[in-house]
């Protein structure tokens, strides 16, 4: 196959007038423009999108930490405020399936004011909720905005730095949500008791005073125009790309699914069967948290370094790690070990976003990207089906379904194509030949 590189975009075989041939050469396109821009410029655009990830991931996680309070508040059941997550959850699918496609036409740019407007307004908007009908709504709507974040942003950091940058930049990325988890926590611990409102404005306001900078600090990009007349959705299933995107849509399904499976039913495993006392508990999910984040580093540097299907080693570790803290017995520096390991290993699919903008041509960037959230459809299933196999065959058998889970998903990802190429032979421009 042909490669060429300053930006090392992988752009798959486009197809010809009939859209059933599959070229059998794959070519690296040079795109410097943006690359090229002084470092100072790039790194004050990543720097926005930092800002943007911790307000995107402080929104976000609202629905989980303010749980307890709105659930007071507005007088709802388990099940109701439980069901504000899944009405998040929906509008960001929908969010991530339309905001992806309208920023590879409109401007990534463009969408990320939209996307910080939105769910700044939004997370506003839930200051003035009263009842469980409008919870629904303000979180379906807010969801929306919350999905077309991601594709948004990795479509403007993968052209802002080269290839053996991206996964680094997508750690980052990873680092900043889960400081905006700690914050919130943090902020709750000290103003949830007076008046969890507060946590809104002071999550919802930021973003929405902000997001007009963007057309200040983020260089605009030209996007290539749509091949005939297709929305870019549909472009990921024209014959030469459809295995490709089927099978990368099953992959982040299974990835969710499994995630739910074990992490969705841990801390009920660890009280009920484990019996362990709730201060424990609360601990050994804190060094899963704490794993995950140095896994993201180690992980993105791994994916700059070796390419991006190295992560799938992470998922078979996390399949055999589910294994091992399901059996082993219960002592608590060794479930302390194994949860530290699970989060590193967990933290491998912190490069998909890079890898997903990369697979495609560069007019699908965000679009592609966007299939990282597909897998949330899948995820709503998860606690329902595993829920009926612990029924049937209790917690710790269901649970491990999510180790079998998570090897399959790593299978699949081997079976998908590397993007990343030895750098020193594609910098001056080498025939690779499969």
């Amino acid at each position: 196959m042909t490669v060429s590189r300053v930006s090392g975009e992988r752009t798959p075989p486009l197809p010809e007038a009939d859209e059933g041939a599959v070229a059998s050469a794959v070519t690296v396109r040079v795109s410097g423009a943006l690359v090229d821009l002084p470092l100072s410029r790039r790194l004050t655009a990543f720097g926005f999108l930092l800002i943007a990830e911790f307000f995107y991931g402080w929104a976000w996680n609202t629905v989980d930490v303010l749980r307890p309070l709105f659930r007071a508040s507005l007088g709802l059941s388990l099940t109701q405020a439980g069901s504000a997550y899944s009405a998040q959850g929906a509008g960001a699918l929908l969010g991530a399936l339309s905001i992806g496609q309208m920023a590879d036409r409109l401007g990534r740019r463009t969408m990320l004011v939209v996307v910080m407007s939105g769910y700044g307004l939004l997370l506003l908007a839930g200051t003035l909720v009263t009842s469980y009908g409008t919870l629904l709504l303000q979180r379906f709507v807010l969801g929306l905005f919350l999905g077309g974040s991601f594709p948004v942003v990795v479509g403007i950091y993968v052209d802002l730095f080269r290839p053996t940058l991206r996964g680094k930049l997508a750690s980052a990325i990873n680092a900043t949500f889960s400081l905006a988890i700690i914050t919130l926590g943090i902020a709750f611990g000290h103003l949830g008791a007076r008046d969890w409102r507060t946590l809104l404005w002071l999550g919802g306001l930021p973003p929405l005073l902000l997001a007009g900078f963007a057309f200040v600090v983020i260089p605009r990009t030209e996007s290539a125009p749509p091949r005939q007349g297709k929305l870019p959705l549909a472009e990921l299933f024209t014959p030469a790309l459809r295995r490709q995107t089927l099978l990368l849509a099953t992959m982040t399904g299974l990835n969710f699914f499994a995630y739910q499976a074990f992490s969705g039913w841990v801390t009920t495993y660890l009280l009920t069967i484990r019996r362990l006392p709730a201060a424990e508990v609360g601990r050994l999910i804190a060094t899963q948290f704490a794993g995950n984040v140095l896994g993201g580093f180690f992980w993105g540097w791994a994916g700059d370094r070796y390419g991006r299907r190295v992560g799938a080693a992470g998922f078979f570790a996390a399949a055999a790690t589910i294994v091992a803290y399901l059996t082993v017995p219960g002592h608590s520096w060794t479930l302390t070990l194994l949860g530290v390991l699970y989060g590193l290993t967990l933290s491998a699919s912190v490069i998909w976003g890079p890898w997903l903008a990369e697979l495609y041509p560069p007019h699908l960037k965000s679009t592609a990207s966007s299939i990282f959230n597909w897998g949330r459809l899948v995820s709503f299933f998860s606690p329902i089906l595993t829920g009926l196999l612990a029924e049937h065959f209790g917690l710790l058998r269901a649970m491990l379904v999510s180790s079998v889970v998570f090897a399959l998903a790593a299978w699949i990802w081997l079976k998908l194509p590397e993007t990343l190429r030895d750098t020193a032979s594609s910098a001056v421009g080498v025939q690779l030949k499969e």
